[in-house]
């Protein structure tokens, strides 16, 4: 073999060989979907994601969040369902990933979509304006129980909540069902911090916000939390003097939400490894850790095959805690 042409082929080597076992990255702004509107639990998350990404140059280009939360988010799942294949589109998912398609019977459901990593598992608490006379979850409950709400028309008390036949009015129905007597007015807003605002503005009497979604609003002696709807106390900070709903009313109604994140139906398998690295590395950032700390939210990142067995498990619980609750789609 000429000369020229070794060298000719060592060249070769040197710049196809390294190209080929570059890993996937993004070459575009990514897409980043909230199902559910500004101000929430999801909306925020996203936005920390982002945010963190950005300081730490965790990724080579930007993530956009993008809120799309009509029909309790069907908007924002049924986008991300039309992009298969899309590498640059993922999408925050909270638990109307399940109730709103089995509540609405929309076509679509987790299985549609990539699972790339459960970030964490989001707290409720009930809570009231911070002005009235309700010091513990069981005078609330008396008040509602006799329909002593006294700025309502015929006393009857009301109860905010993120959507309809999602997770906050599952567990308004589970309060109604756990106590006798206990009936609210349920009243639906697009995303946890216009929730939080109508309960500071007295529009409605109580709420069961994320702790994230009303914390400032805690602090700033504005609202008040009544009970934690969990087994145990939350484990952090000011949280830890808030009793459990078992401990303020005898009766055990607890949930945990999906903190979550999918890509598009049949997501390239180099960007699925991309983004999982990705997110792990976000969780391990002080922003994530203080974050997690001040929002009492549940550190539980999982991936790959444990966190679809967690989706199929929770996919069943949602069934059956809505066929409880009536709020299945017939």
């Amino acid at each position: 073999m000429k000369l020229d042409a070794v060298v000719a082929l060592v060249f070769t080597l040197l710049i196809v060989g390294p190209v080929s076992a570059v890993a996937w990255e993004p070459t575009k702004p990514i897409e980043f979907v909230v199902p559910a509107g500004t101000g929430g639990g999801a909306d925020q998350m996203a936005r920390l994601i982002a945010g963190i990404a950005e300081k730490h140059k965790l990724s080579p280009r930007p993530l956009i969040v993008v809120n799309k939360s009509g029909g309790a988010g069907a908007e924002g799942f049924l986008d991300v369902k039309s992009k298969k294949g899309d590498a640059h589109t993922i999408i925050i998912t909270l638990s109307n990933l399940f109730t709103t398609p089995l509540h609405n019977n929309l076509p679509f459901n987790w299985r549609d979509y990539t699972p790339l990593a459960r970030m964490a598992l989001d707290e409720f608490i009930l809570w009231v304006n911070a002005e009235t006379p309700y010091k513990t979850a069981k005078e609330y409950l008396a008040a509602v129980k006799d329909k002593q709400c006294k700025e309502r028309q015929g006393g009857q008390c009301l109860m905010g909540g993120t959507g309809s036949a999602q997770e906050d009015q599952i567990l308004t129905i589970q309060l109604e069902q756990a106590i006798a007597g206990t009936k609210f007015s349920y009243v639906p807003f697009k995303g946890g911090g216009e929730v939080c605002v109508n309960l500071v503005g007295k529009h409605v009497d109580s709420t069961v916000n994320n702790p994230i979604e009303c914390v400032s609003h805690w602090k700033a002696g504005r609202v008040r939390p009544l009970a934690v709807f969990d087994t145990t106390r939350l484990a952090v900070g000011e949280w830890k003097d808030i009793p459990t709903v078992k401990e303020a009313l005898g009766v055990d109604v607890n949930y945990l939400m999906l903190r979550g994140i999918f890509g598009t139906p049949n997501m390239p398998k180099d960007a699925v490894d991309w983004y999982v690295g990705f997110l792990k590395k976000i969780t391990e950032t002080p922003e994530w850790m203080k974050y997690m700390e001040d929002g009492a939210l549940k550190p539980a990142f999982a991936s790959g095959a444990e966190y679809v067995k967690w989706v199929e498990e929770n996919e069943q619980l949602h069934k059956d805690l809505m066929a409880k609750g009536g709020l299945l789609k017939k």
